[in-house]
């Protein structure tokens, strides 16, 4: 069966969404492919998947944006879905500085499992939140700096650099 073709594109590629449960990670996936968010986000169990095609440089990519669930009870299935990511966003929230501490448990869990050649790009999601903020947009960017990730703060509630976010790391894969 030939496909559709609003279903042609050039690149396939699969990106994953980690970090701690609660970061935001299902409403940056819901804000990005649906152009939604819903301020009664439940829990994720297991792993969901969403795609949108869009154009980068010139080419019609279709993003494959997994969603794992971020709580320790899940974490045995999570490596299985590394495999074929050829890029990762490892999100972490702006007002929670245990979810930035994690970062680095998250980031050595990524390097354990998925392709030496995976694009990473920390996150610090809920930038909307400012008058609780606890964690300095200046500490993230000098860890991202050191790690060699790029980085970005976004907010998927007022939509800020969520498109930016990802049409950033699906133009460096």
């Amino acid at each position: 069966m030939a496909r559709r073709p609003d279903e042609e594109y050039d690149y396939l590629f699969k990106v994953v969404l980690i970090g701690d449960s609660g970061v935001g990670k299902s409403n940056l996936l819901s804000r990005f492919t649906r152009n939604e968010f819903c301020l009664e986000s439940k829990s994720t169990i297991g792993v969901e998947f969403a795609t949108r095609t869009l154009q980068v440089e010139g080419r019609t990519v279709k993003a494959q944006i997994w969603d794992t669930a971020g709580q320790e009870r899940y974490r045995a299935i999570t490596s299985a879905y590394y495999r074929g990511a050829l890029g990762a966003l490892l999100v972490y929230d702006v007002t929670k500085p245990t979810t930035f501490e994690n970062v680095s448990r998250w980031l050595k869990e990524l390097r354990d499992h998925a392709d030496a050649n995976i694009v990473i790009m920390l996150i610090g999601n809920k930038t909307d939140l400012k008058h609780l903020r606890a964690v300095a947009t200046e500490d993230a960017q000098s860890y991202a700096e050191r790690e060699g990730l790029s980085f970005i703060e976004t907010s998927a509630l007022e939509a800020t650099n969520v498109e930016r976010a990802f049409q950033t790391i699906l133009s460096e894969i």
